[in-house]
């Protein structure tokens, strides 16, 4: 039996595991965010009303599961105040149902101005951050000099670490020619914050560790990909924390052996938002062809950027799959490839005279190695069962499912929930 589930990215994000972890949502009672902060961005479409979720799990919309945010996520209280006031918009109610780990580390100010002028500084070398001051919010983390929830719902201690904290800041806001921040207006920001955010903060660890004993599903919800872990991605082109299926366990205090399944979510081509290599990226004749960004729906939740958009990468997803232990897949926006003639898959690459089947450790350069297949020009969006799938439509899923070595158990051709097909039991 199924009890854990994990659900990880196996791209550069993007891949639409919102939308799978709101449809399994309704199997589960838990529902846990355990890394990451808010430049991700999960977009669930029920019926007209479209969410998009950056901190809080996606959940939140049945009201029977409870979620939480592990002590693994950077949170900007702000950022998470304004997503408990749109479900309050909403009307979908949310209190004792959204629960705080005291182990998340909080971004202030002094971190989103940083994370700018840092990637300014940087130039050409810039990794294209959201500039939302993930990164050095987690560097803090390393460099224990980071304050958690924890430590603002005790005032005595958060005064103190804070006073000795800015004063470092300060200096180095000063290297960047950049206002310092004042201490007691920093203190009554987030004394309101305090205010507000208490009602939510329990030992979420201890939670969820009741409720395994009593055998209640929990979901683990990743956000960005695999391509993004800070160790494994695409170095230096990377997020800050760790989002494998492993860093799901150390962001929700959940071990290892306690997880069940890991879920792939993975795109039927390949997406990526910000700098670094993409080897399969779409020439400009191939980019007239496909789609454009808004039809395809590639323009990003969180920053509103343009995705860059790309075949399928083969040799990437075999790797993704390795590192995060995946059991099956849900596989994603296949309805976007409708309307082409002929679609690539990458199944190898090419650098100098050398062939890699596994991805070197440095991808620029590669030469991506295609094998081309017939496209369906029908629409799939409208299927009710795999067998009604155009026949090239099953030829391609097939030829993917073959190239992972992994089984797809979901699969998405549209944003809506309806639009899904079960190819295989998740839980």
């Amino acid at each position: 039996m199924v009890q854990i589930l994990a659900i990880t990215g196996l791209q550069w994000g993007d891949e639409g595991k919102g939308k799978i972890v709101d449809l399994l949502s309704k199997k589960v009672q838990h529902v846990v965010r355990a890394q990451g902060g808010h430049n991700a961005g999960h977009t669930v479409l029920v019926g007209n009303d479209e969410f998009t979720f950056h901190l809080i799990p996606s959940g939140i919309l049945y009201p029977k599961v409870k979620c939480y945010i592990g002590g693994g996520v950077v949170l900007e209280p702000g950022a998470l105040l304004t997503e408990i006031a749109t479900l309050a918009s909403h009307k979908i109610p949310y209190e004792g149902r959204l629960f705080i780990s005291r182990y998340a580390h909080l971004i202030f100010p002094y971190h989103i101005a940083l994370d700018r002028a840092q990637e300014e500084e940087k130039g050409e070398l810039a990794i294209g951050t959201t500039g939302r001051g993930i990164g050095p919010c987690y560097s803090d983390i390393v460099n224990r000099i980071g304050i958690r929830v924890g430590d603002l719902m005790d005032l005595d201690a958060f005064k103190e670490k804070l006073k000795s904290v800015l004063l470092l800041k300060n200096r180095e806001l000063e290297r960047y020619r950049l206002p310092k921040i004042d201490f007691d207006e920093l203190m009554q920001t987030f004394l309101e914050y305090r205010q507000k955010l208490s009602p939510f903060v329990a030992p979420v660890e201890e939670m969820l560790f009741a409720c395994r004993g009593k055998n209640e599903k929990i979901l683990l919800e990743g956000a960005q990909g695999a391509l993004l872990d800070v160790v494994y991605g695409t170095y230096p082109y990377v997020t800050s924390s760790h989002t494998l299926a492993g860093g799901l366990c150390i962001g929700s205090g959940i071990g290892p052996s306690s997880i069940d399944q890991t879920l792939g979510v993975i795109k039927a081509y390949s997406t990526r938002v910000g700098n670094g290599p993409f080897p399969t990226q779409f020439s400009q004749n191939e980019e007239k062809n496909f789609l454009n960004h808004t039809s395809a729906r590639e323009i990003g939740a969180t920053t509103g950027r343009k995705r860059r958009m790309g075949w399928f990468d083969a040799v990437l997803a075999r790797f993704s799959i390795s590192i995060n232990g995946v059991d099956q897949l849900a596989l994603t926006k296949l309805d976007v490839l409708d309307t082409l003639s002929e679609i690539k898959i990458c199944i190898g690459y090419q650098k100098g005279n050398q062939k890699f089947s596994h991805p070197p450790l440095n991808l620029e350069g590669v030469v991506p190695l295609y094998e081309s297949v017939k496209g369906w020009n029908a629409s799939t969006q409208e299927i009710t069962d795999f067998e009604s799938l155009p026949t090239l439509a099953k030829k391609y899923v097939n030829r993917l499912e073959e190239l992972c070595g992994v089984p797809i158990s979901l699969l998405s051709y549209g944003p809506k929930r309806e639009q899904t097909l079960n190819v295989r039991p998740v839980f």
